[in-house]
Parts: C-alpha cells; structure tokens; sequence
C-alpha cells in the first residue's frame, strides 16, 4: 500500500493537468490522429470479416444479450452489468474488440467492481454517441 501511495504521489507531481471523472479531456491531451479523424456515428459492419461478422452480430452479441444483467443510463451512453466470471470477460473482450472496428466512434470501458462485485460494459463517446447507442442497441437497454 506504501509503495501505491508513492508512485500516485510522484505521478501527481509530474502531472499538473486533472481530467474528473466524465470530463472531456482537452483537444492537448488527445491522441494527434484522435485530434485529425472523427468517423461518423454509423456502424461500418463491412469493416469485419464476413467469418468475424457472422461471429459478432449472430452468436456473441445475442450470447452477452442473454448474459446481461441490468442497464444503466449515463449523460454520454450506457453501462451494462454482466456476470464477473471468465468465460463472459473472455465473449465481452472478443465483443468489444470487434466492435471498436466497426463503430470506432465508441468509447468502450470493460470494468470489475471491487469485492467481487460485478462486471460492467460501458459505451460512451461524443455528442450523438448516445442516441446511437440508443438505436442499434435497444433490445439491450430494455
């Protein structure tokens, strides 16, 4: 715990800029291709493979459907709660990383709670992020 307390104390001290929580980070802190490129709120399913697709949209995305627990609403997207077991971090991992292909709009966050505490998916981004989310996934805002 000493040694946590003192590299959060030295990063401190060479970090002068705080991002709270839900803030935007400044156009200085981001990424000079996340500060060129802004792809537009659409899913680009082509950007798969037809086999990735196939397994994306037909088996894992109706498998985590059936797995989700409950939903949360957020100003900027939506969090889901799915069980903290390894075969649902493992599809969740899978699902995420072939959704940042074809919606690279997507801030995707996958998170364990602590004390054992559950697993979450959060899917947030930019104005409109929302709403998009809203549409394609309605089935699991329910």
């Amino acid at each position: 715990m000493k040694h946590i307390f003192k590299f959060i104390t030295a990063i401190s001290m060479i970090t002068p800029t705080v991002i709270s929580p839900g803030s935007e980070p400044s156009p200085q802190l981001l990424s000079s291709s996340q500060a060129e490129r802004e792809s537009p709120l659409a899913c680009n399913a082509f950007a798969l493979s037809p086999e990735a697709r196939k397994r994306h949209f037909e088996e894992d995305g109706p498998a985590l459907l059936k797995l989700k627990k409950s939903t949360r609403e957020l100003p900027d997207g939506y969090e889901f709660e799915f069980p903290a077991n390894s075969s649902t971090y493992q599809l969740l991992t899978e699902w995420a990383f072939e959704e940042r292909l074809c919606c690279p709009f997507l801030d995707i966050v996958l998170r364990f709670d602590r004390e054992g505490g559950p697993l979450w998916l959060r899917l947030t981004g930019r104005p409109g992020t929302k709403e998009f989310i809203k549409l394609e996934l309605a089935s699991a805002i329910q």
